[in-house]
């Protein structure tokens, strides 16, 4: 029997399977935890870890006892209240038996803490984004042929060690090997049976100097059947590589935000809480998906990422300087063609009256045949507005590609994130 006995010393993170382990079997646990922890969050605070806590009663496992066994007769010294046959009362407290081991306080002041657990930012964000995806997301062929990947295309003769094809080279070496010794073995054979007929004959009939031949043509004949070599040179084959043209699944995320005078700070912040979430969730799942950050008020602009959280311009309300810039973008440097896209909209909802129906037609009739999804949030309180109204055409006239959710406040914005971004189960990929 062969043992094999690791020496190697014991690595980093080496309980790093329990962990897993742990996180998967207390999910619906840490999965609550994350969602309380994500509202009450700022927006500079997203990124980093969390601290949660489990009951304890929650994580008790079933523990195997050797039971006592037969007749005991059990004497308690210092027993001065109870007699053999008396029952015990059972312990008061609240909840069903539930004494200080399982996290109630007792009337002595004392209790069992839940189990705390902290979660690295990568579990964190894991947990956050669990069963959220770009909507029908599509793989889409690139008409300049950027994106390569290199398959086999056959084999043949010559080529670099690293890529020889064991199997088949040992396959030709088998067939080479049995061809080359096929003819020899027959005559091997012939020259075994005529030996073996002549020395069956009679002495006075054998004729020795036959069987001498007979006997050197035998060992010539092994001696050829060793000489054929296992394998050759002859019998290598190595795998060709050739480039072919891949279908891309590569996104651009429009992110257009509202920072019209209509817009409190409160509003924008959520605004912001909303897009950091979007784009923590783009920068863990996807990487090839390319963000344009838009900011409006009676003018669009095109800006960077920094510009877009923190800038402190105002102004009017014009929606649909944003749409019209998007849909240059899209036209200059995003071929729908070639790309997936995506808009995600955030507004309190105001805007001139004539302008609305402009949003509208340039919806329905320029970017949504284009676009993959639309997601419009609207930060407010209050009943919706004219924008909306007309939203609601667009949504109706593209079902699955077009969504509309309302934000009240800071705790309204993970759950309306989750449910725009869900996994849908019958998308086409």
């Amino acid at each position: 029997m062969t043992y094999f006995i690791d020496r190697r010393p014991n690595a980093k993170h080496k309980s790093a399977v329990n962990r897993q382990r742990f996180l998967e079997r207390y999910r619906k646990h840490i999965k609550r935890s994350v969602e309380e922890a994500v509202n009450r969050r700022s927006i500079t605070d997203m990124e980093r870890g969390e601290k949660i806590s489990i009951p304890t009663k929650d994580i008790s496992e079933p523990v195997f006892q050797h039971g006592p066994g037969g007749a005991r007769n059990i004497v308690s010294p210092g027993n001065k209240e109870f007699l053999e046959g008396d029952k015990i009362r059972r312990p008061g407290g609240q909840g069903d038996g539930g004494g200080a081991g399982e996290g109630g306080a007792s009337d002595q002041g004392e209790g069992a803490d839940e189990f705390a657990f902290t979660l690295s930012r990568e579990e964190f964000l894991e947990f956050v984004f669990d069963g959220l995806e770009l909507p029908h997301l599509q793989r889409k062929p690139l008409k300049s042929l950027e994106e390569i990947k290199m398959v086999r295309a056959g084999l043949a003769r010559d080529g670099v060690p690293s890529r020889i094809s064991i199997t088949r080279s040992m396959r030709e070496a088998y067939a080479r090997r049995i061809a080359m010794r096929a003819p020899i073995k027959r005559a091997l054979k012939e020259a075994q049976e005529a030996l073996a007929a002549e020395e069956r004959k009679d002495p006075v009939l054998r004729n020795p100097a036959r069987i001498t031949e007979l006997k050197a043509e035998i060992e010539r004949l092994a001696k050829r059947i060793e000489a054929v070599p296992f394998i050759d040179t002859y019998d290598l084959r190595y795998h060709q590589l050739a480039a072919q043209p891949q279908p891309s699944s590569q996104a651009v995320m429009f992110c257009v935000m509202d920072v019209s005078g209509s817009m409190t700070q409160n509003h924008k912040d959520i605004a912001k809480r909303f897009f950091l979430l979007l784009y923590l969730f783009l920068e863990k799942h996807y990487e090839k998906v390319e963000l344009v950050f838009v900011r409006h008020h009676t003018a669009a602009r095109e800006v960077s990422e920094e510009e877009f959280f923190y800038s402190r311009e105002t102004g009017g309300t014009i929606v649909s300087s944003a749409l019209t810039l998007v849909d240059k973008i899209i036209e200059k440097r995003y071929p729908a063609g070639q790309w997936n896209l995506y808009v995600a909209q955030a507004s309190d909802g105001d805007n001139w009256d004539d302008d609305s129906n402009i949003c509208r037609d340039l919806l329905a009739k320029q970017l949504m045949p284009q676009l993959q999804y639309y997601a419009y949030v609207e930060i407010t309180p209050h009943e919706h507005q004219s924008l909306w109204h007309e939203y609601e055409a667009v949504a109706a006239q593209f079902p699955e590609r077009f969504a509309m959710r309302q934000i009240v406040d800071a705790g309204d914005i993970y759950p309306v994130f989750r449910e725009l971004f869900k996994r849908r189960l019958s998308q086409t990929r």
